[in-house]
């Protein structure tokens, strides 16, 4: 267990085991009754958990990861769980060590202050760029930044979706993730690698030095990523893990494609629903942007864009999630 968990609550822990449900379900676009039929389960049991009216037990994990083919991300919250139920063993009258470092900071350690994504796409390959404004709220300093990659191309069809992944993986060759922070290339380490899901771990250093993000101080950090549009579909989602003050997407289509976009939002107590505000168009060198933002977002909700593209309908519309 890294130490981000290693300072999770029972609550803490329950929440994001529902967190990582609730963000599977929509990942792979199932209604939260179509998942309990899955399951096994009473139609209305999915939406108690998600919602944290019922907690987490060993059934439902097992049969969440196995429905939802997770890569063992729902298994590892459960476990996460657990550990944070066990009791602690007082520890003996020692002198207190110097405090480490915080690899990483969730909660209130650490805030969004901005978050800005857009989305390029040329016509075969989507390239992603997003730019966060971090702030270390926490007495540590800050290390390393978790970011999670996922795809699904056919939701709402798990079989198919793995096996299509199985047959064409998502690679780190395509990905060619790059970051940077204060100018500087920042080091990246796979923490999860599967054939349509990846988490890694952005590292404040480089083979020059290491640069922390420190109490009380606030960076940038910039980091994009690419795929084809076998791998890549047609929406994009953005999922709020930490608290965050603004959060900004942009989408770029060729203007020739003649592009439709649309939104929804939904959260860990509502289904999902439009958009409050439209998105905005304007056209840039021949490309159509999309815009759209909200201040606030509350925690663990989701803003989920869709689009099409009408000036080429013989191409299937797939699906999928970067983020």
């Amino acid at each position: 267990m890294d130490a981000r968990d290693d300072a999770l609550t029972v609550e803490q822990a329950a929440e994001a085991f529902a967190a990582e449900v609730a963000y599977w379900r929509e990942v792979r676009g199932l209604a939260k009754r179509e998942l309990a039929r899955r399951m096994g389960f009473d139609p209305s049991y999915v939406s108690h958990v998600e919602s944290g009216r019922h907690k987490p037990t060993e059934d439902f994990a097992r049969r969440a990861e196995e429905a939802l083919n997770a890569g063992k991300a729902i298994w590892k919250r459960w476990l996460d769980y657990e550990t944070a139920k066990a009791p602690v063993a007082p520890a003996a009258a020692v002198p207190a060590p110097r405090r480490a470092e915080q690899p990483y900071a969730t909660g209130s350690a650490i805030v969004v202050e901005h978050d800005a994504a857009r989305l390029d796409y040329d016509g075969s390959l989507y390239r992603l760029t997003m730019r966060r404004l971090l702030r270390n709220t926490g007495s540590e300093p800050i290390t390393r930044y978790l970011i999670r990659i996922s795809v699904d191309r056919y939701p709402g069809e798990p079989e198919r979706s793995n096996a299509h992944y199985r047959e064409h993986p998502l690679t780190w060759d395509e990905l060619a993730l790059t970051a940077t922070c204060r100018g500087e290339a920042m080091r990246w380490q796979a923490k999860h690698d599967r054939d349509a899901f990846k988490e890694v771990w952005l590292l404040f250093e480089n083979e020059q030095g290491r640069f922390p993000l420190y109490p009380g101080e606030s960076v940038w950090i910039e980091y994009a990523y690419s795929a084809g549009e076998d791998k890549w579909g047609r929406w994009f989602q953005r999922a709020v893990r930490l608290p965050t003050e603004h959060l900004a997407v942009e989408l770029a289509f060729p203007a020739r494609l003649d592009p439709a976009v649309w939104g929804t939002e939904t959260s860990m107590t509502a289904e999902a629903a439009p958009l409050r505000t439209a998105p905005v168009q304007r056209e840039e060198n021949g490309m159509r942007v999309f815009s759209w933002s909200t201040s606030t977002p509350a925690l663990h909700a989701r803003y989920r864009l869709e689009w099409r593209f009408r000036a080429r309908p013989e191409r299937e519309a797939n699906q999928g999630e970067f983020r």
